[in-house]
């Protein structure tokens, strides 16, 4: 599975660092998220996932491709 923030529509919730901390980083700058790796790890997948759904901007992007 992999993932990335989507830079143009991040508006710095800080819901997918909540969510899924170890998967997620904001910035110091303005708060905007990217994720830490491209590929997630398997055992957290599912807190991606959650974070995804909870992302009130749509801006995290997943494909289960690795």
């Amino acid at each position: 599975m992999k993932v990335w923030v989507d830079s143009q529509r991040c508006q710095g919730h800080t819901l997918c660092a909540m969510i899924a901390p170890d998967s997620f980083v904001l910035s110091d700058i303005d708060g905007s998220s990217s994720a830490v790796n491209d590929v997630v790890p398997p055992d957290q997948e599912d807190l991606v996932r959650e974070a995804a759904h909870s992302c009130p901007e749509q801006a995290i992007m997943i494909t289960d491709e690795t």
